[in-house]
């Protein structure tokens, strides 16, 4: 929208006669008669990103490539500015947590290492090093503005335990309330490489990008600003295509295709396709996400202001708290092979799971643990969570009545997976609650369509 106003001294001069206040001549004629003269409108320039600018409770990434410079050095002058900028949000109102990566990479130039590959403990001697460093850093920075900062380091337990994970939302939830400025970061002294569930091998983070995401669902925040050394997201690999093209904004990150296989940034884990997977996962909670060149002097501003900068990510419908948590923040332990008859049940009927779509169960899982569905070509359909143990959902394969296999302490819910805790998987932007209408799903049933009743990870 465009708003016109009249510009007045702001001095407490009076004004000139036969001079407008931009300097523009005026007809004496106006002056003699004792009407006003007219003056020309000003016209202020529509926001590029008003929902950007509207944003109220940040998640603000540091990659390491921002962090550093070339030489593995702390980038001090770029960081005061950044901190300088995100003080200035926090006196403004805003609430702020900052992820910062960096640690390794600055305790590996501080033991004077060579830029390779690290075994994991020295890996972890080089986090405790350089994250004592950061913080140091921040601390002095941030206490320049009159800010209070606090270190939060994590690992992928306080993700993956439910009950720690509302531990951690409460305890920053707290931090932000009494206005502190939580720098989170893992905490790679400590961490083991991989988390294994069972059967089942997956890390709920591999690297910051994927833990801001994570944090900003959890915070419900309003904006993820992911600062890289790259201007955000192009079209094509920049380093092998001159003529690829920045995207000012990206709303179906299926059209993206193959930028998942990017490397990583300088220094760091995380490349672009790491960032777009971040951002999915915020989006997934209702989180618009931007990523944006860190190099920039006056990147955070921008954004602030809602200028066009760097990638916008607009936010998607936001998933309940616990099916986000379903869906990104733990390891499944366990698998269910579903029939085809299953997986259309689950897809286009938006139906509870039953035992008689189930062909397998595999992994050792307890009642409320979360498992992994596949369909009949071993194709992820989604995730839920499990109503009764793993042994007894075995011995419930393929039934159609409960009370045929199940002694009278086993009996429980008539379903294996409850519709309203299951989470499907799609390749499609956009997600449904399972309060929509069948009539306002698609008729398409090809690849797991997100238009069902259970909601749908994007």
């Amino acid at each position: 929208m465009h708003m016109s106003t009249r510009m007045r001294p702001t001095d407490g001069s009076a004004e000139t006669p036969g001079q407008d206040l931009d300097g523009a001549s005026v007809a004496q004629g106006a002056l003699v008669s004792g009407q006003e003269p007219a003056r020309p409108a000003v016209t202020l320039p529509e926001l590029a990103r008003p929902a950007v600018a509207a944003a109220r409770r940040w998640v603000v990434k540091l990659g390491t490539g921002v962090l550093t410079e070339a030489d593995g050095q702390l980038a001090r002058h770029r960081l005061r500015h950044h901190l300088g900028a995100l003080a200035t949000l926090w006196h403004r109102g805003h609430q702020v947590v900052l992820v910062s990566s960096g640690a390794v990479g600055l305790g590996r130039h501080l033991l004077g290492l060579e830029p390779k590959a690290l075994d994991v403990q020295l890996r972890q001697s080089c986090a405790a090093i350089g994250q004592t460093k950061l913080m140091s850093f921040y601390e002095q920075e941030l206490s320049r503005h009159g800010v209070v900062c606090g270190q939060v380091l994590l690992n992928q337990g306080d993700f993956d335990d439910r009950q720690r994970c509302l531990g951690l939302r409460q305890a920053l939830q707290a931090m932000l309330a009494n206005g502190v400025i939580p720098i989170l970061n893992e905490n790679d002294a400590v961490a083991a490489e991989r988390l294994a569930q069972g059967v089942v091998e997956r890390l709920i983070f591999s690297d910051n990008d994927r833990l801001a995401a994570l944090v900003a669902n959890e915070l419900s925040c309003d904006l993820l600003l992911l600062l890289t050394d790259v201007d955000g997201v192009f079209d094509r690999d920049p380093r092998r295509h001159a003529e690829a093209s920045l995207l000012s904004r990206v709303d179906d990150l299926a059209e993206l295709g193959e930028i998942s296989a990017e490397p990583g940034t300088r220094g760091g884990r995380g490349g672009m396709g790491s960032k777009v997977a971040a951002a999915a996962v915020a989006r997934a909670g209702g989180c618009q996400a931007v990523i944006a060149n860190g190099h920039h002097r006056a990147v955070v501003q921008r954004v602030g202001a809602g200028e066009e900068v760097g990638t916008w990510l607009p936010a998607g419908q936001a998933l309940s708290s616990r099916c986000r948590w379903i869906a990104f923040a733990t390891a499944p332990r366990g698998v269910l092979h579903l029939d085809q008859g299953a997986v259309e049940a689950l897809c286009l009927r938006h139906a509870s799971l039953l035992p008689v779509g189930v062909v397998r169960v595999e992994g050792h899982f307890q009642r409320g643990d979360v498992v992994v569905m596949l369909g009949p070509s071993g194709e992820t359909v989604g995730r839920g969570l499990a109503l009764y143990d793993a042994e007894t959902m075995r011995g419930l394969c393929g039934a159609r009545l409960f009370n045929d296999r199940l002694s009278a302490e086993q009996k429980g819910p008539n379903a294996l997976l409850r519709r309203t805790h299951v989470v499907l998987e799609t390749k499609r932007e956009g997600a449904r609650s399972n309060t929509e209408t069948p009539e306002s799903y698609p008729e398409s049933s090809s690849s797991l369509d997100p238009g069902t009743a259970q909601e749908a990870i994007p």
